[in-house]
């Protein structure tokens, strides 16, 4: 027999990105529609920690699905099953303060715990479940990088940014007889930059599956100038890298995810220019599109998806279901087991193993290639 259910939890965490509110709009809609209280937990699982809560019902919810961000805040820096902790030398030790959230979730009489994130917060998921917490998840990313689901929210609306900012910087390439780079996200998934970068008609798209030969990207573009085409329009993610080379990073050891991925569009526009300014004498220039994939107004598509996230978790912990993700199969919403989506590797640690990539025989890299796109190979 079911459990009764008369409180639930959420929280958003990870990366902000669109579609948070409008998921946080469908649980507690859909929860009140069935006489259930939600308490909104804020900056994801630190708000557990702290037992930092908000009671939200209909009218706190409100007209915000179509907004961006998360009325709840989010945190990407917060592992209470190895909770980074500064001693008095300000050396880094760590400590498991999951049982804290546990008691306070009983204590808040929190009969189950929705957590909207990516593969870092579905791991803290899957180990609260391990503890007895009922766990349902729903899926967030921009790189749409989460395996066993086809659609992530948060990455049309990410798309549809990188397509916009192709279209506008296309028009300088044309007017300047410029090479314009635009570098987007996607850390070790291609999929914004392949997505985006055909959705924005871009000639050349780089991806961190399919490792670059800086020469031959050159040799292509003089091709290119030497037929007519004055400009190109590169899209690269930023986990994109050279052939027996490394990405583009910076590390600091302060914050738990120390590398941080970044400036590769910079570095291929200085090689490429010093490569093809005594052929073609074209200047190469950059854009890092950077957090505005993440943030505005969610379009049409993520609402819609998110919208149905939310209140199938909510049906799903009504049928005593817990330790799932909600995902997408088709046009088909359905629930994962978490020990599949993370693998069941130890407590406090993320597994590397399953995550989504553009693979050889993925239909958008048919696509790209059929329609002349180059990759860099």
């Amino acid at each position: 027999m079911a459990q009764t259910i008369k409180r639930i939890g959420i929280l958003t965490s990870g990366g902000d990105c669109s579609g948070l509110n409008a998921v946080i709009e469908s649980v507690v809609k859909s929860a009140s529609s069935k006489n259930i209280q939600v308490l909104g937990f804020k900056m994801g699982y630190d708000g557990l920690l702290r037992n930092d809560y908000v009671l939200l019902d209909n009218a706190s919810v409100r007209n915000i699905g179509h907004e961006g961000g998360s009325i709840l805040g989010n945190s990407n820096k917060t592992n209470l099953f190895k909770r980074r902790i500064f001693d008095e030398k300000g050396e880094i030790t760590y400590r498991d303060d999951s049982m804290i959230a546990v008691k306070n979730l009983q204590n808040d009489s929190v009969d189950a715990l929705v957590v909207v994130g990516g593969d870092g917060s579905m791991t803290s998921a899957r180990d609260f479940a391990r503890l007895g917490v009922n766990v349902v998840c729903i899926p967030k990313t921009i790189d749409n990088d989460v395996p066993y689901t086809d659609k992530t929210f948060g990455y049309s609306t990410a798309v549809e940014r990188i397509a916009d900012a192709l279209s506008s910087i296309k028009t300088t390439g044309y007017s300047h007889n410029r090479v314009m780079i635009l570098e987007v996200m996607g850390r070790h998934a291609g999929w914004l930059a392949l997505e985006g970068g055909l959705s924005g008609d871009a000639d050349f798209i780089l991806l961190p599956e399919i490792p670059y030969n800086i020469d031959h990207i050159a040799e292509k573009l003089i091709e290119r100038y030497n037929l007519g085409f004055k400009s190109t329009l590169i899209c690269v993610s930023e986990g994109a890298h050279p052939k027996n080379g490394k990405v583009t990073a910076t590390v600091n050891s302060k914050y738990p995810d120390s590398v941080k991925l970044g400036g590769v569009g910079s570095k291929i526009a200085f090689e490429l220019e010093e490569k093809i300014k005594n052929v073609t004498d074209q200047e190469v220039r950059c854009t890092n599109l950077s957090y505005i994939q993440r943030g505005g107004n969610t379009n049409y598509s993520d609402r819609i998806l998110s919208f149905r996230y939310g209140s199938f978790a909510v049906d799903t912990i009504m049928k005593g279901e817990f330790g799932v993700m909600v995902a997408m199969r088709g046009e088909k919403i359905v629930t994962v087991k978490l020990e599949d989506v993370v693998g069941n590797g130890p407590m406090g640690e993320t597994s590397k193993g399953g995550m989504k990539n553009v693979t050889e025989d993925s239909d958008l890299l048919r696509c790209a290639r059929s329609m002349g796109v180059y990759l860099g190979e």
